[in-house]
C-alpha cells in the first residue's frame, strides 16, 4: 500500500487548538514587568500533570533528524498529562498530531511546520508523533514523573509519507 502523502501547514494557535497550545511570544499575551526591563508573555499554555499524583519534569530532550524520506509508521500519546515541547535553537521542525481517540488512523494525522520561536504542548490523551526535527535540535520539555503508565504507542494502519520540500 502507498504511503499517505502529507505536506505541513504552518502552526498557529487556530490550527493547532484542537491538539493543545502554541507557545510564542504573543502581542495579546504580553505584560510588561521588572520596572519596564522585560515583558512576560503569559500563561502561554495548559500544563497538566498532576493526575495521579504527577509532578511536573524539566527536561531537555537532543533531537536528531529521521531518515528521508520522512515516513511516520507510528505515534504515541500520553493519557495521564500533557507534554510541553519549546525549541532552545531558532530552526523549523514538524509537529504531527491527530486528534484525540483510542486508536488513531493514518488519515486523522496533521503536520504542521513550527518554526524556531513556537512551541507546542500537546493536551492529555492527543496522538502525536516523536519530535521531528530537520537538523539537530535541543528543547526544553515539560512533562509528567510519577506513578502510572503514561505512554501509549500506535503502529499506524498506513504509513504516512512527510513532504519536506
Amino acid at each position: 500500500m502507498e504511503p499517505l502523502a502529507l505536506k505541513p501547514e504552518p502552526l498557529t494557535a487556530k490550527a493547532f487548538a484542537a491538539f493543545g497550545d502554541v507557545i510564542e511570544a504573543r502581542a495579546d499575551t504580553v505584560i510588561n514587568i521588572n520596572q519596564g526591563t522585560s515583558q512576560r508573555f503569559h500563561d502561554l499554555a495548559r500544563v497538566d500533570v498532576a493526575s495521579g499524583d504527577g509532578h511536573p519534569l524539566v527536561n531537555i530532550f537532543r533531537a536528531s533528524p529521521y531518515p528521508e524520506p520522512l515516513i511516520l509508521s507510528m505515534m504515541e500519546k500520553h493519557p495521564l498529562s500533557s507534554q510541553l515541547f519549546m525549541p532552545l535553537q531558532d530552526h523549523t521542525y514538524l509537529v504531527a498530531v491527530a486528534e484525540t481517540a483510542d486508536k488513531v488512523r493514518a488519515c486523522d494525522i496533521m503536520v504542521f511546520s513550527a518554526d524556531g520561536h513556537q512551541g507546542v504542548n500537546f493536551r492529555p490523551g492527543t496522538w502525536h508523533h516523536p519530535l521531528l526535527v530537520l537538523k539537530p535540535q535541543d528543547f526544553l520539555v515539560v512533562d509528567r514523573g510519577g506513578k502510572g503508565e503514561n505512554l501509549v504507542e500506535q503502529a499506524l494502519d498506513q504509513a504516512v509519507s512527510v513532504a519536506l520540500a
